[in-house]
């Protein structure tokens, strides 16, 4: 039993079955909760996940909050120790990660994460074991008749 943190990434593309990184997505966040894990959302996150919804309707939030709670994924606050951590972070990699994703790796950092889950495959090498995501390769298809020549 460990601790998995979820970057919206994830969260987004199982909501959405025609994200190409929905089948590692699933695969991933099922795993971690075969494994007993306890899974965690960074509010920024959380905030992130709802901002599409939010642009469809009532009904599309209550879509995210529905999963969020089924999972069930804990929604980790914004802490004094998460902003410093996330700030370091940022002045130490500079032009590679953005402050959203620094909150999400320093939610990782500070909970002590057995590992994050992202689709985000740019990071930089980080102190917390992260695991990107990957959309499964493209089936190649047998070859065709050849025309005649």
């Amino acid at each position: 039993m460990g601790l998995t943190v979820l970057d919206a990434c994830v969260v987004i593309a199982i909501l959405d079955a025609s994200d190409a990184h929905h089948t590692a997505a699933a695969a991933a966040v099922t795993s971690a909760r075969e494994r007993g894990d306890s899974l965690v959302l960074p509010s920024s996150a959380y905030a992130e996940c709802l901002v599409s919804p939010y642009r469809r309707g009532p009904e599309a939030v209550a879509v995210v909050d529905a999963f969020v709670d089924a999972l069930p994924a804990r929604v980790e606050p914004v802490s004094r120790a998460i902003a410093s951590a996330a700030a370091e972070l940022r002045a130490r990699h500079a032009g590679a990660l953005r402050l959203p994703d620094a909150l999400v790796i320093a939610t990782a950092l500070v909970l002590r994460a057995d590992r994050l889950l992202t689709t985000d495959a740019g990071w930089p090498e980080l102190p917390v074991p992260v695991e990107a995501l990957r959309p499964p390769s493209p089936a190649k298809s047998p070859p065709g008749p050849r025309a005649p020549g």
